[in-house]
Formats: C-alpha cells, sequence, structure tokens
C-alpha cells in the first residue's frame, strides 16, 4: 500500500464530525474508534487508501443521513470510497427497517461483494465480532442487554455472514472472522 495522504486525513476528521456524540454498543466508547479500528483492519490487510477511507465512513450513510450523505461522500472521496459505502449501509431510512429484516437481505448482498466491499465490510464485522468476543470475556452475557437482537440470532447472522463472505471470494479477514465466531460459540457454551 501506498502512503495514505491528506485524504485519508481529511477522511478521519470527516467521520469524527459526522458520528460525533455517537458510542459503542458494548462498551459505550466513543463511536470513532470503532471506526478507527476498522480502517486498521482494511489497512493491515494490504487494503488501498480508497478502502480505508471508506472504513473510515462504512457506517455514516446508514446512520448519518442515507442517500443524501452517501452522495456528499462520494463528492468528497470518489466513486471508489462511495461504492464500498453503499456496498457496507443495510438501512438507508430512519427508522430502520427491523433488524431480522435488514440482516437477511444483507447475507445475500453479500455474496455478490466486490473485492474491496468484501474487505471493508469483512473489517467492520471482524472489529464488531471482537467486541462482542471481548464483552463476554470481561462482562459475560450482559454483552447482550444493548443489542436489538438475541444472542441466538446475532450469532446466526455472522455464521451467515461467514458463508457469504466465502461465496463472495473470502480471505485472511474472512478467516479471521470465522475464528472469532467459533470464539463467542465457546463463551456461550456451544
Amino acid at each position: 500500500m501506498a502512503p495514505l495522504t491528506t485524504r485519508f486525513d481529511e477522511a478521519l476528521v470527516y467521520a469524527h464530525a459526522v458520528h460525533v456524540g455517537h458510542a459503542r454498543k458494548v462498551t459505550g466508547a466513543p463511536y470513532i474508534g470503532h471506526l478507527m479500528g476498522v480502517s486498521s483492519i482494511v489497512i493491515d490487510d494490504g487494503g488501498s487508501e480508497d478502502e480505508a477511507i471508506a472504513a473510515l465512513l462504512h457506517d455514516a450513510a446508514e446512520d448519518c443521513g442515507g442517500r443524501e450523505r452517501l452522495e456528499d461522500i462520494r463528492a468528497r472521496f470518489g466513486d471508489a470510497v462511495a461504492k464500498i459505502v453503499e456496498d457496507c449501509t443495510d438501512a438507508w431510512t430512519t427508522p430502520k427497517a427491523p433488524w431480522a429484516e435488514r440482516k437477511t437481505k444483507y447475507v445475500q448482498h453479500a455474496r455478490t461483494l466486490d473485492r474491496s466491499s468484501l474487505r471493508v465490510s469483512a473489517a467492520d464485522k471482524v472489529h464488531n465480532g471482537y467486541a462482542i468476543l471481548r464483552g463476554l470475556r470481561t462482562r459475560g452475557e450482559r454483552v447482550w442487554e444493548r443489542f436489538n437482537a438475541g444472542p441466538d440470532d446475532i450469532l446466526a447472522y455472522y455464521q451467515a455472514l461467514v458463508r457469504a463472505y466465502r461465496e463472495a471470494g473470502g480471505g485472511p479477514l474472512v478467516d479471521e472472522l470465522e475464528r472469532i465466531v467459533k470464539g463467542i460459540e465457546r463463551e456461550m457454551g456451544y
């Protein structure tokens, strides 16, 4: 990967501004930590600058403005970044559709992801999955209290994503996600 440019810096500032005041479900930590974590995973996996930027912005449209936000991202950071963000988005409206409906559709969509979108989407799920695993180890079953779905449904979603990502081409991040899912299963006594 070539060195990151000022575009990455601009994306980090933009992501922070978009998500200011947002917090993580499991820890309550500032949401920007998740976005930086996903971007770090993408960079460590050999991702391009566009992929690293999209990782910072992957939740911006879903959580903060829908299609208008996506068009702002396209204008600021280009078509490649916007396409990845679009591919990582499972809701375009507020309020969002029910959790199970959105996740079922996203699993179907995940089977068709191109390499760049697969990398960012899988990095997001690796970061989220590890937060759940870490939460189970440190907080126990209380980790599930902040979610909009039950533990069995969340685990089934992650298992389905591993299969879908493999159909889309797989890779080291999908292997890592599968290891994390197996860790969650063990912590839950499955």
